[in-house]
């Protein structure tokens, strides 16, 4: 593993899904961090214990199982939120831990006792399969396609929910489309970074470009830039000392935002 990296597939299908990865989570995170939601990645991760739990139980793949989970608890959260009595994160922290409790307890009653739910929640993205790596592209021309359709309703609702429906505008619906496109977006990190690390490519990019960007379009932009930058560096960084891939894109993604923070105090932003 030491050395330069040259033209490994391995290497090759990492950084196509990683970078592809990495640039639909910053639509999708500068959203989480417009709204103040950033405990919705995190109610999806824990969600995603009972998914693979049942997966392994059900011998059907895990994405499908975390998948299924994710969907569901968007779709819970959704239809709740209406007429709930319980702020959103509340209301997320019961979904999420109550599947995360689900999750361990099934996978302590019916799965071997050396099968590890857990270990698969961080992913390995250096042993992507080629199918993998075609599908993360393909994945993120339509979340991004679908965002763009939805992005303005989305956009105000961050800003005035009230003002958006007094326009005509359904940020409900678009509202539903952001979950759902997230719910997708963890089933296909899963094998790649893990479900824990993809929260956090969710958050860092989009918390670093805040500090300079100018616009929300200008934050997506600044935020994917932070996010591919954090793949090839981590990567590069996994690949040259033998670390883990997932932990180490984190880590370059939190470089970045401390990088893009400071530079933000010195010019004054």
């Amino acid at each position: 593993m030491m050395g330069l990296p040259g033209f490994d597939p391995l290497l090759l299908r990492a950084l196509v899904s990683g970078l592809a990865l990495a640039i639909v989570a910053a639509p999708l995170g500068s959203v989480i961090v417009w709204r103040r939601t950033a405990f919705f990645g995190d109610a999806l991760a824990h969600a995603a214990v009972l998914g693979a739990s049942l997966a392994l139980i059900l011998n059907v793949s895990v994405s499908w199982g975390v998948l299924a989970i994710a969907v569901l608890i968007a779709l819970a959260v959704h239809l709740a939120r209406p007429a709930r009595s319980l702020p959103e994160d509340a209301l997320l922290g019961i979904f999420a831990h109550g599947a995360l409790a689900a999750g361990l307890v099934m996978a302590a009653l019916f799965l071997p006792a050396g099968q590890d739910v857990m270990a698969l929640l961080f992913g390995d993205i250096l042993a992507v399969s080629p199918a993998q790596a075609w599908l993360a592209p393909l994945f993120a021309g339509i979340a991004i396609v679908l965002l763009a359709m939805v992005w303005r309703p989305l956009l105000m609702a961050c800003v005035h929910e009230e003002m958006a429906i007094a326009e005509g505008l359904n940020p409900a619906r678009a509202r539903l489309v952001h979950a759902l496109l997230l719910a997708v977006a963890l089933a296909l990190a899963l094998p790649l970074v893990g479900a824990l690390l993809f929260t956090a490519l969710l958050v860092l990019p989009p918390a670093a470009a805040r500090a300079l960007a100018r616009s929300p379009e200008g934050m997506v932009a600044l935020a994917a830039l932070a996010g591919v930058v954090s793949v090839i560096l981590g990567l590069w960084g996994a690949w040259t000392w033998d670390a883990p891939p997932g932990p180490a894109i984190v880590l370059a993604a939190l470089v970045l935002f401390a990088f893009f923070h400071m530079a933000a105090r010195i010019l004054g932003r």
